[in-house]
């Protein structure tokens, strides 16, 4: 009976300092992501893809994969998928290039990394990881980022890899017209995400982004910046935004959320809705935010038709969505 009792207990306390996984993703936000704009097919692409990223996480996961690690690994994918706003289809500037903007941060233990205006590397997020694990600093920008990037070994591709022959036709079309900024609620902005609860209870949050189309002037938006994009801690939440960047900097969207839960008693839930709804919404902030918090709870807002995104837990079937709320 005593030994029966003993691994009991031995059974409870081990179980106590493991707890299930969950990772949560987004595509982009925006006022053109409508049932009416795209086919269904086109629609199966999406919910495809989306599948396709939240698997290769959750293989990670189940090999005992740490959360940073995964985050990086799932953006790689996104990243290298020509339907989003980041890699390789990422928008092009008023120039007709890309500059590639990303960053990744730890729960565990508040380090950060970030990239903008990446040129020639594949992968932005592996970059900012890379700024991450190997640089005294948290953000690197221009040619400097590519040069650390292509010293630590990552892969080094012809700024042609990034244009596709869609975005190009868009990049041409706006020629001769207004900046972007103007025609951002009308658009998907494609901006990828993702934040991971590990089974060690680690949260790790990244996001990775071409930015807007037409930008000028070296232009860079949320994405990058640590508190405003992407923001992550294992005594509260992790969150990954896309939508207007000049917004969402304004009013460090990411951290906010944090704080709100942290400080005011509301839910991780609550602490979204109220920043991308009341806060933002009245300052024309179009866009929206994914998360986890420190319970495993998932977290997701926007204030646009749609914003491209899924999530699995742990033994639990991947869910994908495009539209409004549980709209597939």
């Amino acid at each position: 009976m005593l030994r029966l009792l003993t691994l009991l207990l031995l059974t409870l306390s081990l179980g106590a300092q493991t707890t299930n996984y969950a990772i949560i993703i987004h595509g982009g936000a925006g006022n053109g992501l409508k049932p009416s704009k795209y086919s269904p097919a086109k629609q199966e692409t999406f919910h495809k893809s989306l599948a396709r990223a939240l698997e290769i996480g959750d293989s990670a996961l189940q090999m005992g994969a740490e959360a940073l690690d995964v985050v990086s690994l799932v953006i790689q994918q996104l990243e290298n998928d020509s339907l989003f706003n980041a890699g390789k289809g990422a928008v092009l500037s008023y120039e007709g290039k890309a500059s590639l903007d990303a960053s990744i941060m730890d729960g565990e233990s508040g380090a950060a990394g970030a990239v903008a205006g990446l040129s020639c590397i594949k992968n932005p997020i592996h970059a900012a990881l890379a700024v991450l694990n190997n640089s005294p600093h948290v953000l690197l920008s221009g040619a400097g980022a590519d040069a650390f990037s292509i010293e630590q070994g990552l892969d080094k591709v012809n700024p042609s890899y990034f244009i596709t022959d869609r975005i190009l036709k868009a990049h041409r079309k706006l020629q001769g017209k207004q900046g972007s900024l103007d025609s951002l609620r009308d658009d998907k902005m494609g901006t990828v995400g993702c934040v991971v609860r590990d089974s060690e209870g680690n949260i790790a949050a990244g996001t990775s982004t071409g930015g807007t189309m037409n930008k000028r002037y070296g232009r860079i938006g949320d994405s990058p910046i640590i508190g405003a994009g992407t923001y992550a801690s294992n005594a509260t939440i992790g969150v990954s935004c896309t939508g207007h960047g000049e917004y969402f900097i304004r009013h460090a969207v990411a951290y906010q959320v944090s704080a709100r839960y942290e400080f005011q008693g509301i839910s991780s839930q609550e602490a979204a809705d109220k920043v991308i709804h009341e806060v933002l919404q009245p300052g024309a902030g179009d866009g929206g935010l994914i998360g986890i918090d420190r319970e495993g709870n998932f977290i997701i807002a926007f204030n646009t038709a749609g914003m491209l995104r899924g999530f699995k837990q742990e033994g639990e079937e991947a869910q994908t969505f495009i539209f409004g709320e549980n709209e597939k």
